[in-house]
């Protein structure tokens, strides 16, 4: 697979879906996807679609790790074009923490599939990423050792945001997650710590697995 090649038109695309952040349309150009797949997926790797990755999870669409990106980059912290320390909830592939490291100082990721988590550090191994670490545990509680996080990012969504993740998140940072509104449908929320407070917005549809405690 010429992968430079395929990757260059996702990245196309991904500016005519409307992203518009040149460190994210970078680092998307960067990150190989096809490494975080299946081989009989391969073909499918730089299509805007989710896959199964086992387990029961999937790979986000390339479009929703832009956009989640993207808005991470968008706040307070991240005006310089990086963030420094950023929490990842839900490791999956590991695809998401490859593409958070090119855009963060330090990237913690939490997974609570033991599967999966072997899955990433093998995927990663590739990368040799010095600023990812992969932790296995519940990302419902979050990481308490590295915070306070200029970012945080969550791959589920439940009903609320857990308060772990509100008060590992530091002053002037953004925390991007999926969650389940009135309707019974998933919307992407964002909240901002401001000195004042918590800002929220809510924003797109969007369709993630359910967020769950526990390690299994």
């Amino acid at each position: 697979m010429d992968s430079d090649a395929v990757r260059a038109r996702m990245v196309h695309k991904l500016s005519a879906m409307g992203i518009v952040s040149a460190p994210v349309l970078r680092a998307m150009g960067q990150v190989e996807r096809h490494r975080f797949v299946d081989t009989a997926l391969v073909n499918q790797a730089y299509e805007d679609t989710s896959l199964p990755i086992g387990l029961g999870q999937t790979i986000s669409k390339p479009n929703v790790v832009a956009r989640m990106g993207e808005l991470l980059l968008d706040s307070a912290l991240g005006k310089a074009g990086q963030l420094g320390r950023v929490l990842e909830i839900g490791t999956g592939c590991g695809y998401q923490a490859a593409v958070l490291a090119v855009l963060a100082r330090e990237v913690y990721s939490i997974e609570r599939l033991r599967g999966l988590h072997d899955k990433a550090r093998a995927n990663l191994r590739h990368f040799r990423l010095p600023n990812v670490h992969l932790l296995f545990g519940d990302g419902m509680l979050g990481y308490a050792k590295g915070a306070p996080y200029a970012g945080i990012i969550a791959a589920a969504g439940g009903d609320a945001i857990p308060q772990a993740w509100l008060d590992q998140l530091a002053v002037g940072g953004r925390l991007v997650a999926p969650m389940v509104t009135s309707g019974g449908k998933q919307a992407l929320v964002v909240v901002d710590k401001t000195a004042q407070g918590l800002k929220h917005q809510l924003l797109e549809a969007v369709h993630f697995v359910p967020l769950k405690s526990g390690i299994a």
